[in-house]
């Protein structure tokens, strides 16, 4: 139970770790793009500002990150940014091309970039590695582009370097988690080393006194004869001893599952033995019990628990069906092994379903004894977890059912 603790506390804690850097990388990539978007379009608007032509040399940089992204202006360049233009005419169609600021893009090239920029309908956006921006100067309309590979490329290099900072982060912080787990989840084990210790100290402390009442009962009954005082105290001394066992053998089933007695066997052939032993007791109660099981159905598993579990849940069913009600087992094999238990139950609305496999939980309010102590469905989801599983309720109108996934 603490191992299962423990890896549930790493388990949880990377996926935190996992959705806050992965929040972090998104955050960044989308401000990344964001900020090449505003600095490509500021390239754009100040050569769309003079017309889609070189600057003069004497005209000051644009107010962009220049060196970032090797938009340089010195004595010997004008302009150093790559960059194209084409001019349209009243019908949207291309009148001009001027590629003389770049020297891979032809003229029937920048003629489709063109294209594909009118067909994307907006004044702003990405064709290829190329910024375009739709403007207006003196009358005429035109289209400028500007080369933003070198941009595009150092933001990819930032965020690649990011991506490793960040995972390298992750890496280290999972595993000091790792490392701390056990003595974050120390108090919990001392806690539940007392508690598995209580039980078994009361379970040796109070068997031998039980015993012994048990045994002096006999020998007063075999001497004054049998009365129905006697008869209460043998009725609560069983009741007590029975109590002591089941809380053992849950104890026992919280701890691990390394002492089962894993075999193959015939589970269908199991249920069918099981249900076959609460049709006379059903039947006895007024209540119908029907069975749908599919044949020859093998599983490998503790044959002796397994039986225990369906004996914990027909023995429910049996005591909690309305009179005159039905109670259906039935098996199959869907992706997992899948067994299900369902009775009438006129009450159903009235159940607290997540606390049903509570200890000592009693649907009762009144808590009086119906020969049960509240534990049995504890034992049962011990029972289903112990062999890679689990025990959920459910309800329908009407109906209460158990379903055990193995």
């Amino acid at each position: 139970m603490i191992d299962r603790l423990r890896k549930k506390l790493i388990l949880v804690s990377a996926a935190s770790i996992f959705c806050v850097l992965l929040g972090i990388f998104v955050l960044m990539l989308a401000m990344n793009r964001l900020q090449l978007n505003r600095t490509m379009d500021d390239l754009t608007d100040t050569i769309a500002a003079h017309g889609g032509v070189f600057m003069e040399k004497n005209q000051p940089p644009p107010p962009v990150s220049g060196a970032l992204f090797g938009n340089v202006i010195n004595e010997e360049t004008p302009y150093s940014t790559r960059f194209f233009t084409v001019w349209l005419g009243d019908e949207q169609q291309i009148v001009r091309v001027n590629v003389e600021s770049v020297f891979s893009i032809s003229k029937s090239q920048a003629q489709e970039y063109a294209k594909a920029a009118l067909a994307a309908g907006a004044e702003r956006g990405w064709v290829s590695n190329y910024r375009f921006k739709v403007f207006r100067f003196e009358g005429s309309t035109g289209i400028v582009f500007v080369n933003g590979e070198m941009s595009k490329l150092m933001v990819a290099r930032s965020l690649l370097t990011a991506f490793f900072v960040l995972l390298g982060s992750g890496l280290v912080v999972l595993i000091l988690i790792i490392l701390m787990s056990k003595w974050v989840v120390r108090p919990v084990a001392e806690s539940y080393e007392k508690q598995k210790q209580f039980i078994t100290d009361a379970n040796h402390e109070l068997k031998t006194p039980l015993t012994l009442i048990l045994s002096n009962l006999d020998i007063v009954e075999s001497e004054v004869g049998k009365n129905e005082w006697l008869d209460d105290m043998r009725s609560e001394g069983e009741r007590m001893r029975l109590l002591v066992n089941q809380l053992v053998m849950l104890s026992r089933m919280d701890e691990d599952s390394s002492n089962l007695c894993m075999a193959a066997f015939d589970l269908s052939e199991a249920v069918l033995d099981t249900a076959s032993e609460f049709q006379a007791l059903a039947a006895e109660r007024d209540k119908e019990l029907l069975t749908e099981v599919e044949p020859l159905l093998n599983y490998e598993g503790d044959e002796g628990l397994i039986r225990r579990l369906l004996a914990i849940l027909l023995d429910n069913a049996v005591k909690y069906c309305d009179k005159g009600g039905s109670i259906k087992l039935s098996l199959c094999r869907k992706r997992r092994v899948t067994i299900l238990v369902e009775n009438t139950y006129e009450k159903v609305e009235q159940l607290e379903l997540k606390r049903l496999f509570d200890r000592f939980y009693r649907a009762d309010p009144s808590r009086s004894f119906d020969g049960s102590f509240g534990v049995g469905l504890s034992i049962a989801r011990a029972i289903a977890k112990n062999h890679h599983g689990d025990l959920s309720a459910y309800r329908r109108e009407k109906i209460i059912g158990f379903k055990v996934e193995l």
